[in-house]
């Protein structure tokens, strides 16, 4: 059994720690994916410990080449982890010692893991952030391409799942595409908050030692240094702020998943989605079922479940450091993953997605979408809205009565109900009407979703797109 004296934690101890206790505690087996971070971490700590006279030049050499080797061991995978050493730091810096020896030791100078811990979360983090508003961005450049390639397309709009308005599929797309651009900024804000350095915060009170805090923020790319060492090394708002982000990014993945699932169905039969992106049944040869967009929207619950589980480590905690925050890694590793591998899927179903005219033409002639078109033609002839409101109304119990669309009706029947209807009325009736007929900004008119088409198309700096659908830059 191993002595707790060999532990790098282990002079106060006289006797081994229980290799139960040893299971129990470990968590390399999940952070040892904060490597690469542990290393640039430990080598911009050595750096500051060079400059402020702490270690040698050739101490720092040392303990940098070799974090290097370890490193690039790591990455390949003749890195042998042991879980007596708990956790990733510790793994790392016990081969450090056992390679180079005194310089080794030199190394944890006026650091705790406690800020270690702590900086690695942060930087891995921050890189976590990059890839995620890069995955976002190619799920918008997915949308805005489809939005231009239907931008013709008329579908029913609906609330509460009724037949309401025509908009321009498109149109439908963009909104997407700014939900989108609503996670990307809060992932910015994440990041713009998390950027503070903990190093120079050590346990929890700082060190009595001349080290300099404001240099390792610099080489690590951190905006500034902590200034209260207690909040440095207890905060993971960073983490929770984060996953949060991510959650409202798997809600809006799954509003869109539900969408299309609802318009790929066999009773609406508006979108065909490529047989590459669905799976067939064990029993049922005929089946194409969309398990893809299924999965985005059950992984939801995955995310939502890591965002409750980080809250709920953190509610209790006093400061400064505890022993709990090692479990904040699962929740926030798993989130990630799961919103980066939909969220990569779902640019590549949408890109290959294509909508069935014939059927969308077929369904805008249903539930009379024209309705409000035909209250704002009375409006604009002198008629309060709600007075307007009612005759359209009437004229459309009068129309299902006789199975008609309102642009069946005759004038003389419409004129039963007002006689501010003349023969132009049949200028807004109509799907194709009502969208050429929308006036406002942000609505579903072509010259408007046409305007909104640009605008996306210079934020993402893409001038057209291919015949492969890419964005030409």
């Amino acid at each position: 059994m191993t002595s707790d004296s060999k532990k790098l934690w282990g002079g106060r101890f006289s006797g081994p720690t229980a290799p139960a206790v040893e299971e129990f505690t470990e968590s390399i087996s999940f952070d040892y994916r904060l490597f690469r971070e542990d290393i640039s971490g430990s080598i911009a700590h050595a750096e500051m410990l060079l400059e402020c006279g702490l270690i040698t030049e050739s101490d720092f050499i040392e303990i940098r080449s070799t974090l290097k080797e370890i490193e690039e061991e790591i990455e390949s995978g003749r890195f042998e982890f042991d879980k007596k050493h708990e956790d990733i730091h510790m793994n790392i810096e016990a081969a450090l010692i056992d390679r180079i020896g005194e310089p080794g030791l030199k190394l944890h100078t006026a650091r705790s893991r406690n800020d270690q811990v702590a900086c690695d979360l942060k930087l891995w983090t921050r890189g976590a952030i990059d890839s995620v508003l890069g995955l976002l961005e190619s799920c918008q450049k997915a949308l805005l391409e489809r939005a231009q390639a239907f931008a013709d397309i008329i579908v029913p709009g609906c609330t509460h799942l009724q037949h309401a308005q025509p908009i321009l599929f498109s149109h439908a797309l963009l909104a997407y595409v700014e939900m989108f651009e609503r996670d990307r900024g809060r992932l910015r804000d994440c990041r713009k908050r998390l950027n503070t350095s903990p190093l120079g915060a050590c346990a929890l009170a700082g060190s009595s030692l001349p080290a300099d805090p404001v240099f390792t923020a610099r080489k690590l790319g951190f905006d500034s240094a902590l200034r209260n060492s207690l909040d440095a090394v207890g905060d993971r708002d960073f983490a929770v702020e984060f996953v949060f982000s991510l959650s409202m990014i798997a809600m809006h993945m799954s509003r869109l998943a539900e969408e299309w699932l609802i318009w790929a169905s066999q009773d609406q039969d508006f979108l065909d989605l490529d047989e590459s992106f669905c799976t067939g049944s064990s029993i049922m040869p005929q089946k194409k079922n969309p398990d893809v967009l299924e999965l985005i929207k059950g992984k939801t619950g995955q995310v939502y479940g890591d965002l409750t589980c980080l809250l709920t480590i953190l509610k209790g905690l006093p400061l400064s450091y505890n022993r709990d925050l090692q479990e904040d890694k699962k929740p926030l590793f798993e989130a990630k993953d799961e919103v980066c591998k939909s969220l990569s899927v779902l640019a590549l179903l949408i890109s290959r997605a294509n909508v069935k005219k014939n059927r969308l033409a077929s369904a805008c002639e249903k539930g009379h979408m024209d309705a409000t078109a035909l209250a704002d033609y009375l409006v604009k002839r002198g008629l309060p809205f709600r007075e307007s409101h009612r005759i359209v109304g009437e004229v459309v119990r009068y129309a299902v009565s006789c199975d008609k669309k309102l642009s069946e009706l005759s004038v003389d029947e419409m004129r039963g109900f007002s006689e501010l209807i003349c023969e132009d009325v049949f200028g807004v009736l109509g799907a194709r009407n009502c969208i050429e007929n929308y006036r406002t900004v942000g609505s579903s008119s072509p010259g408007e979703v046409q305007r909104q088409i640009e605008h996306w198309k210079r934020v993402f700096d893409v001038e057209g797109f291919g015949e492969d659908g890419r964005g030409k830059v």
